[in-house]
C-alpha cells in the first residue's frame, strides 16, 4: 500500500474560530500554514463568543457546514481539536456524526489545560457518555506523557488509542545576544488571569527588593482580565512609587509584535496553575529564553528545574519572587538556561511536525511503508 507522503490526503479540521486567540488557534494556523503539498486542510470553527444562545446558534451553523462538507467533498480524515466544557460536547457530536453517518476516520486532538478538573466535576452518567463518544475516535492525540496517562488511567481511553504529539513552534533561525544587559526584561504572554498566574507574577515582582526591582521591567501581554491586572498594578502606587514605570501591560499581540517582544526579552515567566503544553512557553524557549514556570500539565515532561528552566509551585509567590531575583542577578544562569531551553525545543520545529502527524494519518488510514 502507499504511504501518506505519496497520496493526497484531504483533512476536515474542526476547532476554534481562527478569529479567536489562544494556543489551539495558534496550532490550527500552524497546521494550515505548514501542511505539506499532499495534505489539503479545510477548517471549520465550531466555537464563537457571545451568550449561550449565540454560542448554540453558532455551533448549529458550524455543524451544518461540517455535514455539507462531508456530503459534498472528499474527506479522508476528520481532525477535531477538543478542550474542556462546551468543546468536549461539540466535538463529541462531530465525532459521532463523522463516524456513524459518514464512516470517516476521526482524530481527536486535545490541548486542554483543565480537562481533568472539568471531568471531575461531571456526574457519572455524563462521564460515561463522554467516554463513549471519545472512544469512537480512531486516535486521540495529546501533548505529553502525563496527559496521556490521565486520558488512559483516569478518563478510560484504550492505551493504544492515545498518542503523544508535542505542540510545534516556528523556531527562529537565530536568537539575539543577551549578554551584559543593563535592564532585564521579564515577559509574560498569554491569557491574563488567575489560571495563568498573572496576578501572582505582579505580586512577586512587587515583592522584589527595590534595588533588584529597579534592574528589571515586567512586560505582560495577552487577553483576558487585562483591566484587573492594571488595577492590581495601580494598587501598589502608594507603596512603590515607580511601579507603573516598571510594569507594562499590553493587549494581545500579533505574531510580529510577539516576536519583537521576545527579541528584547531576557526571561519568560509563566506561573500557571493548569496547562496542556503551552505554546507560549515553547515559543519563548525557542527564542533562547530562560523560563520560570510551574510543574503542571505537560510542563514537567519538558522542563528539568535548574537545567533548562526553573520550576516553582503554583501559587507560591515568595518562591516565584526568589526565582525572578536569581535570574535578574545571575547572567551566567540566564544564558545557560536559555541555551538549554532552545536546544530542548529544537526538535519541535514546525517543519518536523507534519512528519510525525503524517505517521498518525498513515496509521488511521491504513497506509504502510513499502517493504
Amino acid at each position: 500500500m502507499k504511504k501518506s507522503g505519496e497520496k493526497q490526503i484531504n483533512v476536515l479540521m474542526v476547532g476554534d474560530s481562527l478569529s479567536k486567540q489562544g494556543g489551539i488557534v495558534t496550532l490550527e494556523k500552524y497546521m494550515l500554514k505548514h501542511a505539506p503539498a499532499n495534505v489539503q486542510i479545510q477548517h471549520i470553527g465550531t466555537a464563537v463568543d457571545g451568550s449561550a444562545m449565540q454560542k448554540a446558534f453558532g455551533f448549529a451553523i458550524a455543524l451544518v457546514r461540517v455535514i455539507l462538507v462531508l456530503l459534498t467533498k472528499k474527506v479522508d480524515i476528520v481532525h477535531a481539536h477538543v478542550a474542556e466544557r462546551g468543546s468536549a460536547y461539540r466535538k463529541s457530536i462531530v465525532t459521532l456524526i463523522a463516524k456513524f453517518l459518514f464512516r470517516k476516520p476521526v482524530i481527536l486532538h486535545s490541548n486542554s489545560p483543565e480537562f481533568h478538573e472539568f471531568y471531575q466535576g461531571l456526574s457519572l452518567n455524563v462521564r460515561q457518555g463522554l467516554l463513549w463518544a471519545f472512544s469512537q475516535c480512531d486516535r486521540f492525540i495529546t501533548v505529553s506523557d502525563s496527559w496521556r496517562n490521565f486520558y488512559v488511567d483516569k478518563f478510560g481511553l484504550k492505551p493504544e488509542q492515545v498518542l503523544v504529539l508535542a505542540n510545534p513552534i516556528e523556531l527562529p533561525i537565530q536568537v539575539p545576544h543577551r549578554e551584559r544587559a543593563n535592564q532585564i526584561n521579564l515577559v509574560f504572554l498569554g491569557r491574563i488571569g488567575q489560571r495563568k498566574g498573572t496576578f501572582d507574577l505582579i505580586r512577586a515582582f512587587a515583592m522584589l527588593p527595590e534595588p533588584i526591582r529597579n534592574q528589571a521591567n515586567l512586560i505582560l501581554a495577552g487577553d483576558g482580565e487585562v483591566d484587573k491586572a492594571r488595577d492590581l498594578v495601580t494598587s501598589y502606587h502608594s507603596n512603590i512609587s515607580n511601579i507603573s514605570d516598571r510594569i507594562t501591560i499590553y493587549d494581545w499581540l500579533n505574531p510580529k509584535q510577539r516576536d519583537a517582544l521576545l527579541t528584547k526579552a531576557h526571561v519568560f515567566i509563566l506561573p500557571t496553575y493548569n496547562e496542556g503544553l503551552p505554546l507560549a512557553l515553547l515559543e519563548a524557549m525557542g527564542w533562547g529564553l530562560p523560563v520560570i514556570t510551574t510543574p503542571v500539565g505537560g510542563i514537567p515532561d519538558l522542563i528539568v528545574s535548574g537545567k533548562n528552566g526553573l520550576l516553582v509551585q503554583p501559587g507560591d509567590i515568595q518562591q516565584l519572587s526568589t526565582a525572578i531575583e536569581s535570574l535578574i542577578q545571575d547572567e551566567n544562569l540566564r544564558l545557560a538556561l536559555g541555551s538549554a531551553a532552545r536546544e530542548c525545543v529544537t526538535p519541535l520545529d514546525v517543519k518536523s511536525y507534519f512528519s510525525f502527524l503524517l505517521q498518525i494519518y498513515d496509521l488511521v488510514l491504513g497506509f504502510q511503508e513499502n517493504q
